[in-house]
């Protein structure tokens, strides 16, 4: 199993060599981590662990958060984020 993301991981994403951003930055993967085991589904926490797409997916939330926000908002889908959670989804909403 992988691991979550850390904020060093993020920066390199973004290109972020400042410091100055370091508690926006967590935050912002914070919200990432959360998003994506909201869209996985009965995530529990102490039992669950990311494998590598889901890391990966957390990344691209974090990223689309930054620098798309109407794509993290759901406005728009992003695939990426489809195809790294495709398989790992434990609920679905209700049409």
């Amino acid at each position: 199993m992988a691991e979550w993301p850390d904020a060093d991981e993020l920066k390199q994403v973004l290109d972020i060599t400042s410091e100055d951003w370091d508690e926006t930055v967590g935050r912002v993967l914070a919200s990432a981590i959360a998003k994506v085991k909201l869209d996985v589904g009965n995530w529990v926490e102490g039992v669950d662990e990311p494998d590598d797409n889901l890391a990966q997916a957390a990344v691209r939330m974090a990223e689309l958060i930054s620098l798309r926000p109407e794509v993290a908002a759901g406005v728009v889908g992003d695939p990426t984020y489809r195809r790294l959670l495709f398989g790992h989804r434990r609920s679905f909403g209700v049409a």
